[in-house]
Parts: structure tokens; C-alpha cells; sequence
């Protein structure tokens, strides 16, 4: 487990590029045959990433996190990108197609993950974050998230949210998580922009082509920066700053909040008059 420690925004205004990166990009997250996580003190979020091919990966890090087993504090969402995964929590048994998801509460004690088909494996993301009381493992399949319709062709930012962890559909402690998925033409998500300063949040940018990328915009909107993140790249986004991207082409990504609130509706809305 790699450990990233948390930033201001003041540090943030001095960094180049490859500090910047070093920080808040995560690269490499799908390994084959490995489980690949950064331990965020932002909200003390854990992203991951696991690609099991040949054998089944455990969910695991007891030298990081000094508990007995991985879910004794916390809890976890994953979603599957890439083809069938099997998760199995405390003995039961939950397939995953694309883009399904599961719902891992508290007081798991063993989360193994593996692929339904060596031929054609699972990609397996994850975000966790600390939690306080249990919540049932549930599964969330695509069709059933909640779907929300934002943007037009003309503003080039038509997409769909669909929320799988939240308060009207899967409850969790903390943690909230869904995908945002760009219709084709469009290429911008999050704009305006706006910050929350009572949750952190990771994206985790997918469905591009290879020589396609994002331009991930971040810092204070009076002092903005950006990453330039490639497919099935992940992106740790501070309480404190923007989160917006644009592609140069359309995309997908998943988004993962933690932190002291449980709503979407609090947030900041930056005027585009702040942006700089």
C-alpha cells in the first residue's frame, strides 16, 4: 500500500508538474494478478485496484492499517470494468458484469477477488473509507442505480450520473460512489465547477481509447492546475479543490466521496468569473 499524506493549497501553487502527479495521480492501478492500493490521508480514503487473472486476490493490508482484518473500521465500495468478477465476502458469493457494483460493510472479515473467465478478466476498482456502524453487503447492478440526466450537446457536457451509494439507494457511513458516464460529442464533466469542503473525492477516468486522454483540472479556483490522466488512471481530489475534467474525447468515470457530511447537495458552485 502506497501512503499519500494530505496537501493545502498553498503547497499546491508551488508544485511542477511531476510533484503535482506524484501527489494526486494514481497510475498502474490494474496489475496483473496483483492488488494495487494508496492510502489517502484525505479523509483517510483507500483507492485500489485489483486485475485478477490466475488466482484470487484477498483484500488485505494489515501492516498499513494495524487492524486484525481489512473491513474491522471500514467499509468498501467496488465497481468491475472489465469482464466478470466474482467477489465473495464471508463466504457469499456476488458475480459482478460491467460496471455492477458491491457494497462491502463493516466487520467483513474476508473479501477474496477474482475473474469468472482467465480469458477475459475483471478489472476491479475500489475506494474505502472509515466507518462506524455496519450496513449490509449489497449488490448494485447498473440497471437498477439511480440515473441522473444533466448537460446538452450544446454546452458539450450531455452525461448521466448514476448514484449506487447514497442515502436513497445503498446506505454506507461515509462513503458515497457512482459513475458518470459522457454520451458521445460531449466531453466536458463538472462544469461549472464547484468544490465541498467537508468531503474529499478520487475519479477514476476509463472507457478511453489509447491515444486519448483528460485534462483533469484541480487547486483552488483562484488558482487552478491540471493533470493530463490517461485510461484507468485515478485522480485524488482534496476537499478544497475543484474537480473537473475535459477529454479529447467522450468518457467514463467513477467518483468516490468520504468525509464528515452525507449529502450531494452540499457544495460550493464556482462562478466561472472565479475560475483562474
Amino acid at each position: 500500500m502506497e501512503i499519500r499524506h494530505a496537501t493545502n493549497p498553498v503547497d499546491v501553487q508551488r508544485l511542477n508538474t511531476t510533484e503535482l502527479r506524484e501527489r494526486f495521480l494514481i497510475e498502474n492501478l490494474f496489475q496483473a494478478d496483483k492488488l494495487q492500493m494508496v492510502y489517502s490521508h484525505h479523509d483517510r480514503m483507500i483507492v485500489g485496484g485489483a486485475h485478477p487473472i490466475h488466482e484470487s486476490l484477498e483484500l488485505a493490508d494489515a501492516e498499513t492499517l494495524k487492524t486484525e482484518y481489512f473491513l474491522e473500521r471500514r467499509e468498501v465500495g467496488f465497481i468491475n470494468i472489465g469482464g466478470p468478477a466474482i467477489i465473495e465476502a464471508d463466504g457469499e458469493s456476488y458475480e459482478l458484469s460491467k460496471l455492477d457494483a458491491l457494497y462491502v460493510g463493516k466487520g467483513t472479515k474476508k473479501v477474496l477477488l477474482s475473474s469468472k473467465d482467465q480469458s477475459n478478466p475483471a478489472k476491479i476498482y475500489f475506494c474505502s473509507s472509515l466507518a462506524h456502524a455496519v450496513f449490509p453487503t449489497t449488490k448494485i447492478d447498473l440497471a437498477k442505480a439511480t440515473p441522473n440526466h444533466l448537460g446538452s450537446k450544446e454546452t458539450c457536457n450531455e452525461r448521466t450520473i448514476y448514484q449506487y451509494i447514497h442515502a436513497g439507494a445503498v446506505q454506507s457511513c461515509q462513503l458515497m460512489l457512482g459513475v458518470t458516464i459522457l454520451k458521445e460529442g460531449s466531453i466536458w464533466n463538472t462544469m461549472p465547477a464547484h468544490i465541498h469542503d467537508r468531503r474529499m473525492e478520487a475519479y477514476l477516468y476509463f472507457d478511453l481509447n489509447a491515444d486519448a486522454r483528460v485534462f483533469h483540472f484541480m487547486g483552488e479556483p483562484n488558482e487552478t492546475r491540471h493533470l493530463v490522466v490517461s485510461n484507468e488512471q485515478a485522480v485524488i481530489s482534496p476537499n478544497w479543490s475543484i474537480h473537473s475534467g475535459a477529454g479529447t474525447s467522450n468518457y467514463s468515470f467513477i467518483w468516490a466521496m468520504a468525509g464528515e457530511n452525507y449529502t450531494f447537495a452540499d457544495m460550493d458552485v464556482v462562478k466561472m468569473e472565479q475560475l483562474r
